[in-house]
């Protein structure tokens, strides 16, 4: 009998391990505190296989570091010792698309998601930052256009007049890439960061949930070494694009057709979010966490 419910365990693992969802995660990590959280929860996630963790750059920005992919890369890396994780990790691209001629950025990043759409039927990837690595590969190999599922935070949106404005952080990084998919086959669910702000939560209240946690600590650590560390409160923008992802439910979507100058073409963007249920979330999968 013994033997028999061992069997039946293995089989079950087995089968759950069959069954988890292949995910490409492409994250500016070094950019500002929230990717570490969203990183997180993904790479807990039980039912999903983080089939690669790209870096992205934020290169663009004013504030940005000399070289900002690596940082970014070297976050990755750095998060994954602290969990005791073997994911593979690539490189992005340096900076944002070229404006003339071979436009593409030519990185590991970008050919892994090449290599792993032509060996695949569809591949998701969940963007935190630029778009441009998701862009270079499309550029380079358009034909794997179709295959793609990009869910991505960034935009805002107007949901009572339809209207799309690409002026906050995530599109300025990289406005021809976001451009170039637009008008490309990909299909895209985007969360607005007009939707995404109720993600704000004060330091102490986060403190108070995992700081005793020892990969708690860590990301509490990452908030106060950031360089506007004397934030009390931040939107932890990128913890509402995975866990709505994770959890469908915790989400409210609308498919807009957007207009003739942002690609004529559906996309499924979220309405409104649960901040609270996605905290709660967070929390609870956190601190099930032990490290082997």
């Amino acid at each position: 009998m013994k033997q028999l419910f061992l069997l039946l365990i293995s089989v079950a693992c087995f089968m759950g391990h069959a069954q988890k969802q292949k995910v490409i995660v492409d994250a500016d990590t070094g950019n500002e505190v929230d990717d570490l959280y969203a990183l997180v929860r993904i790479l807990l996630e039980p039912t999903m296989e983080i089939s690669a963790l790209n870096a992205a750059h934020w290169q663009t920005s004013h504030w940005t570091e000399p070289r900002s992919m690596e940082n970014s890369h070297r976050l990755n890396q750095q998060l994954l010792g602290e969990m005791g994780m073997e994911v593979k990790t690539f490189r992005g691209a340096n900076a944002r698309m070229y404006d003339w001629g071979d436009r593409a950025q030519h990185s590991a990043a970008a050919y892994e998601i090449i290599r792993q759409a032509k060996a695949s039927d569809e591949l998701t990837i969940l963007v935190l930052g630029a778009l441009t690595n998701v862009a270079s590969a499309v550029f380079i190999e358009p034909g794997i256009a179709k295959k793609l599922k990009i869910h991505w935070l960034g935009t805002t949106m107007d949901f009572e007049s339809n209207v799309l404005k690409r002026n906050d952080f995530n599109p300025l990084m990289d406005p021809f890439a976001l451009d170039y998919l637009l008008d490309s086959k990909v299909e895209l669910s985007i969360m607005p960061v007009s939707v995404a702000v109720a993600m704000e939560i004060e330091f102490d209240v986060m403190e108070a949930k995992i700081g005793k946690h020892f990969l708690g600590k860590y990301l509490q650590k990452r908030w106060k070494d950031h360089l506007d560390s004397a934030r009390r409160s931040r939107v932890l923008w990128d913890l509402a694009l995975v866990t709505t992802f994770i959890h469908p439910e915790f989400a409210e979507t609308e498919i807009i057709t957007t207009s003739r100058d942002s690609g004529n073409r559906p996309i499924t963007f979220y309405k409104s979010i649960d901040a609270d249920a996605i905290y709660q979330d967070f929390y609870a999968t956190l601190l099930a966490f032990e490290r082997e």
